[in-house]
């Protein structure tokens, strides 16, 4: 017989899509949670979510439905639930209907563009875990002019500031206009703020940044502030990105994979 699984407390109630761990945490140590008629204070005691009997508030937790949105994040607003300084927030743009949702992975405050929100931690934890390179396309206005040489140092992968290493997938040129060139630039793994520190790493800024696709997704159809609901076959395609990129091929000996150029 095959035995069900454990988790800490927190961790089981962010799976059943209703809180996220960190509330969870919360609730917990508060006294709101029983477990088999008994209430837990400790947030990382462990359970079996398929076995035990769990109650929050008096109520028996179930799964909630899962629910996955793509969101048009504009410019100047925040991914958090709340945000001290009172700056706008993804949440003031979802219907007060929704269930507990979170986002997968983050915009910074000034980068707009596709983001997914969703109750769903093992579809986030796929879609944003680096072993599953499924590519996130961004569209980027640069500080100046880029020459071919520059493009070429992108391309190859530079040195970051930190020391951390920038390899984009695929970095091209959209066009130049004014004194400004545009880029389309695809991550695979995505750390923090890479592409304006990539940029900052060839003597550029970035002016204007947005998130135009992840995978086979974009932003199609919405206005900036807009959301929509994914449809299946679409949550279906992400999943499906997800588990071909996980059966990588095994990577290139070193004397094969090109260097990042280190620039002086």
């Amino acid at each position: 017989m095959t035995s069900k699984p454990s988790m800490t407390l927190d961790r089981a109630l962010s799976r059943f899509g209703i809180v996220s761990r960190s509330v969870a945490r919360a609730v917990i140590a508060s006294g709101r949670v029983r477990v088999n008629g008994r209430v837990l204070r400790d947030p990382d005691h462990w359970v079996r979510p398929g076995a035990d009997v769990i109650h929050l508030d008096g109520e028996r937790v179930k799964p909630a439905r899962k629910v996955y949105r793509l969101f048009y994040k504009p410019k100047g607003v925040v991914t958090s639930r709340g945000d001290p300084d009172g700056r706008p927030t993804v949440y003031d743009y979802l219907s007060d209907q929704d269930p507990w949702l979170f986002p997968v992975g983050r915009l910074d405050k000034d980068t707009s563009g596709l983001l997914l929100l969703t109750n769903d931690t093992e579809f986030a934890h796929l879609v944003t875990s680096p072993e599953a390179g499924i590519p996130k396309t961004y569209r980027v206005k640069a500080s100046g002019l880029l020459s071919d040489a520059v493009m070429a140092r992108l391309q190859a992968g530079v040195v970051m500031k930190r020391g951390d290493v920038a390899r984009p997938e695929s970095v091209r040129r959209l066009e130049d206009r004014g004194r400004y060139t545009w880029l389309e630039v695809v991550l695979a793994e995505g750390k923090n703020r890479e592409i304006r520190r990539m940029m900052e790493a060839v003597g550029f800024k970035v002016l204007k940044l947005v998130r135009t696709g992840i995978g086979p997704l974009t932003l199609a159809g919405l206005q900036v502030g807009q959301w929509r609901a994914l449809t299946p076959a679409e949550v279906a395609a992400l999943r499906r990105a997800g588990r071909r990129a996980n059966r990588f091929e095994p990577p290139l000996p070193s004397a094969k994979r090109p260097r990042p150029l280190l620039l002086s």
